[in-house]
């Protein structure tokens, strides 16, 4: 027990020396902050879209006979176009959003230091994108990287038009106008100067890269991002990023939202790919994307502990069982903090391996029954507090194996999670035992 006590010992330390501070820096970063706040804040658009693209493309044989089923697939069929203009509105071009959202975000932490206008920088950087991944063909705007292609363009669009203004405005370069000149006036007149560097370097930068290579910016970027974005579909990519997730968890750290807002463009690009390949009837080619993460990873919350509440509510602690009580609804919700602070998990020896294993072994055992399509894959972007049966089905496009084994999951985490669970009971009781005990020998010598 005390070279497992040791080990232990020595791995917290190299978290909390190393592995914390960097992902501390990391999560605070005002980029890093920018990105994942706009991702949250694009997101309604991309889970109303997602939602409607289950109703173009039903979960169902083009050869069935049921009823119910024939008619979906036949309104369907009738009313395709219909049915996925809103899509096309939203997931299709969800990196407009993304792209204004990031700027506008960013654009607010430099508010105080360099009164940026946070809605200037947004429609600055709106424009700088449209400007390289629509640019105009034939009287039309084409559409096709302003979806999940352009995800890495906008980004980095969103980023150089805040940054360029941040620096034109330390050096005071602009256009000045009198005090007396109404804010609104002066913020669009402080706009001129952007505009104007946007248009005379990107532009030029977009039109060298269509005349050399044949393509746009946005596609251009993915050629460069391809191999790690194909990388951050394996296996061992989604073992890493679960092992990292969870040892800051187990620090203290939330390690899911810094792990997720890490990942968001990859599973974005990912969930883009699907989509376009379920429009034209190809096999689906990516795996790892939040869906996967939230309703096969961590089943109930990070670390997998819906098959922990499970142990805790037949437990013979009243501490562990109040707790199981407690949490067995927000866990069914992926809300696991009373679990993990009630228990507590955080920094508990007892349930480290577990904390860390559950989820690794539902990440290949899920990854597995996608690879060898015994489930679907996701398509859909699905609220993260969802019921993870419903949520993972949902996100599937309804495939009802997907909720099967959810279920299987959850009971494959109770297993792991069962004998660290009695050892600590074990612990508790004896506690327990000690308290109660106390307790009637001072209610002796009360009555004495």
């Amino acid at each position: 027990m005390s070279a497992n006590h040791a080990a232990f010992n020595l791995i917290f330390r190299f978290v909390e020396n190393y592995v914390s501070p960097i992902a501390g820096r990391i999560s605070s970063q005002r980029h890093v902050m920018a990105i994942r706040d706009g991702f949250i804040s694009a997101m309604p658009f991309m889970i109303v879209g997602s939602f409607l693209l289950v109703f173009a493309y039903p979960p169902f044989s083009p050869d069935t006979t049921w009823s119910f089923a024939r008619a979906w697939l036949d309104m369907a069929k009738q009313f395709e176009g219909q049915i996925l203009t809103p899509f096309d509105m939203t997931m299709g071009i969800m990196s407009i959003y993304i792209c204004a959202a990031i700027a506008y975000n960013l654009g607010k932490h430099y508010v105080k230091s360099h009164q940026l206008d946070p809605f200037m920088c947004a429609m600055l950087s709106l424009m700088a994108f449209l400007l390289v991944a629509a640019p105009k063909t034939k009287g039309t705007l084409p559409v096709d990287s302003l979806g999940g292609t352009g995800i890495f363009t906008a980004i980095l669009v969103a980023i150089y038009c805040v940054e360029m203004m941040r620096f034109l405005k330390v050096h005071n370069i602009g256009i000045r106008l009198p005090d007396q000149v109404p804010p609104m006036i002066k913020n669009s007149f402080d706009l001129l100067i952007p505009v104007l560097v946007v248009v005379l370097t990107l532009y030029p930068l977009s039109l060298v890269i269509q005349s050399q290579f044949g393509m746009l910016i946005p596609q251009a970027i993915m050629s460069v991002f391809k191999p790690l974005v194909s990388a951050a579909d394996s296996l061992p990519a989604i073992l890493l990023a679960v092992l990292i997730g969870h040892l800051l968890w187990f620090a203290g750290i939330h390690g899911a939202a810094i792990v997720s807002g890490m990942l968001q463009m990859f599973w974005l690009t990912n969930l883009g790919a699907n989509q376009t390949a379920l429009a034209a009837s190809q096999p689906l080619p990516h795996i790892f994307m939040e869906a996967f993460w939230t309703f096969f990873i961590v089943i109930g919350g990070s670390g997998a502990t819906m098959g922990l509440v499970i142990c805790y509510l037949r437990s013979r602690s009243a501490h562990l069982r109040s707790i199981g009580r407690l949490s067995v609804v927000p866990s069914f919700f992926n809300i696991n903090e009373p679990v993990i602070f009630g228990t507590p998990i955080v920094m508990n020896p007892v349930f480290f391996i577990p904390f860390l294993l559950a989820p690794m072994v539902n990440a290949v055992l899920a990854w597995a029954a996608m690879t060898f399509d015994l489930i679907g894959r996701v398509i859909s972007v699905v609220p993260w507090t969802a019921p993870a049966p419903i949520g993972a089905a949902w996100a599937l496009g309804w495939d009802f194996r997907a909720a099967i084994l959810v279920v299987v999951l959850a009971c494959v985490s109770a297993i792991i999670y069962f004998p660290f669970f009695k050892v600590y009971e074990k612990q508790l009781l004896e506690q327990e035992a000690e308290e109660a005990q106390r307790n009637a020998e001072e209610d002796n010598q009360q009555v004495a």
